[in-house]
């Protein structure tokens, strides 16, 4: 099977309450075979720094643990417990005996930590299907990939895609919520 690029998106919320049309986009998104969804967890971040973590699909958390969270394995939350830790160790041991370079502490990113205390976030692990064709057309040219982000709306003023206004509109609808503290 051949996979896409692979993409973990971080999305802040004021409350735990996560609405249908989220949902009901990256469902759209999935049947065009545009995006598949691997993995989406919602956090809750307590005001004390207290975490509550559970799926955002139509399986149970106990098929999840189950099926193995890979959302949970990427930044080291321990939802499957200590055999989850275990078989992510064992999976990273295995690759590094095959010359693969692993995840370090060194490029670690702390999503749980960036989560303001007394909000909620939507973690999705996104496969963009879309690009499968166009990262395979630039491998056989040679090319790979140094580096990749999202561009601010802000940034996007100076090279003439948007106009200042349309720019902080744009830019207050994708970080006007998470002002909320």
């Amino acid at each position: 099977m051949t996979i896409g690029p692979v993409q973990l998106v971080v999305l802040g919320f004021p409350e735990p309450n996560f609405h249908g049309r989220i949902i009901e986009e990256l469902e759209r998104l999935r049947e065009s075979d545009t995006i598949r969804v691997i993995d989406a967890l919602a956090v809750h971040k307590h005001r004390d720094g207290a975490i509550e973590v559970t799926h955002l699909s139509n399986i149970s958390d106990e098929e999840a643990i189950e099926l193995g969270s890979k959302i949970a394995a990427l930044i080291g939350l321990g939802i499957a417990g200590e055999e989850g830790a275990v078989a992510g160790a064992r999976a990273s041991a295995e690759a590094a005996v095959e010359g693969l370079e692993v995840f370090s502490d060194e490029d670690a990113w702390d999503v749980l930590e960036e989560i303001p205390n007394g909000s909620a976030a939507a973690l999705l692990l996104l496969e963009h299907r879309w690009a499968i064709p166009l990262r395979d057309a630039i491998a056989a040219a040679g090319g790979f990939r140094i580096s990749d982000g999202f561009v601010s709306p802000l940034d996007l003023i100076g090279v003439g895609l948007v106009s200042a206004e349309e720019a902080k509109e744009l830019h207050a609808l994708e970080t006007a919520a998470g002002s909320h503290k």
